[in-house]
């Protein structure tokens, strides 16, 4: 086969769903190695290939990228124009997975998205408008045109089901899987006191708000140290003393800073899967995470769940996790080993050959 797959994404800063592309990526290429070609193309910016080449590097592939101005006014004209069909940029292909930003024609092979949460329909006030704009209608295009679209975990599966009427036979489920670095053994971070760790995009649904109200309710045991590129909206980061805002980490900087923790606290409102989670369990911290069922599965019984609205609640959390410890790194090691980007690429790979 010839797959074909967005990467447009990868032209920004990587958060979750730009790591989930690159291991999908990487993954697809390992699981297809002789048999599959794998061709990566994104119409980018004019600063994009360089970022998404960084992204892609050790991968063996050789994206198709078009640096182009207004970008993503080009891909949006592309998605809602429905013309030129894909095929008269990148030839004949037997699959295209496109991603969130656009949802290029093509006139024939086996169509698949990914979806990682229905975030902008259900909480639109959560998001920028153009988020909203942008992801509604993907979601629609996939609902209607896909053969098959990939869910990051069961929930979102079940959500795509249920909110956008998909047939549960166009749904298969690939979880995230661990990027290299992330293992307990290692370098730790030393912020000159122990810590507690909130990693994200800074933005209203990740809650910061309540992390900090109840990281205040410790009497100064640890500082808070808050790790994630700007967002938007009321994020609650609070400007104060023992608050240290490190701001956007690089990935090759997660391992150490997740590592050096006493405890990693994950309050999120709604989430897809969760991927955070999970890597912190890798690298051996314990885990204190929002008892919403989006985050079920990247939990599974490793993690002290809390109620995301109410601090005393999370610094409860907090405390009883300093307290389990070693209870909860070894559950948490067990648990992140499940999660492999083999596996999940496998999985697609089977679903594309099936539908071609």
């Amino acid at each position: 086969m010839r797959i074909v797959v967005d990467v447009s994404p990868l032209s920004h800063p990587r958060t979750g769903i730009g790591n989930y592309l690159v291991g999908t990526v990487g993954g697809l290429a390992q699981a297809g190695a002789g048999t599959h070609e794998l061709v990566p193309f994104a119409p980018t910016s004019l600063r994009g290939p360089t970022r998404i080449r960084e992204a892609l590097a050790g991968i063996p592939v050789r994206p198709r990228l078009w640096p182009v101005p207004a970008s993503h006014a080009v891909r949006t004209a592309w998605s809602r124009l429905g013309r030129p069909a894909a095929e008269r940029l990148l030839g004949p292909f037997d699959a295209l997975v496109f991603t969130d930003w656009m949802y290029p024609p093509q006139r024939g092979g086996v169509r698949a998205t990914i979806v990682h949460d229905l975030v902008p329909i259900h909480h639109p006030e959560w998001c920028t408008p153009r988020t909203v704009s942008m992801h509604t209608r993907k979601y629609e295009n996939a609902a209607r045109t896909c053969d098959v679209i990939f869910a990051n975990s069961r929930f979102t599966a079940a959500d795509v089901a249920a909110t956008l009427g998909v047939n549960t036979e166009r749904l298969v489920v690939a979880p995230p899987g661990l990027r290299d670095g992330l293992a307990a053994d290692g370098p730790r971070a030393d912020l000159g006191r122990p810590y507690v760790l909130g990693l994200g995009t800074l933005e209203p649904r990740k809650n910061l708000g309540a992390l900090v109200d109840a990281w205040r309710l410790l009497d100064g045991e640890l500082a808070l140290a808050l790790a994630g590129g700007e967002g938007w909206g009321d994020r609650g980061a609070a400007d104060e003393p023992g608050v240290l805002h490190l701001g956007y980490v690089p990935d090759a900087d997660v391992p150490r800073l997740l590592r050096g923790a006493s405890v990693f606290v994950f309050p999120s409102l709604f989430e897809g899967f969760g991927i955070p989670v999970v890597e912190a369990m890798a690298c051996g911290t314990p885990v204190v995470a929002s008892w919403h069922p989006s985050l079920d599965e990247a939990c599974g019984d490793a993690a002290v769940r809390v109620d995301p609205g109410d601090p005393e609640a999370i610094a409860a959390g907090i405390r009883e996790a300093l307290d389990r410890t070693g209870e909860l790194a070894a559950a948490g090691a067990r648990h992140a080993a499940r999660f492999t980007w083999e596996a999940s690429a496998a999985t697609m790979l089977t679903a594309l050959e099936e539908r071609s």
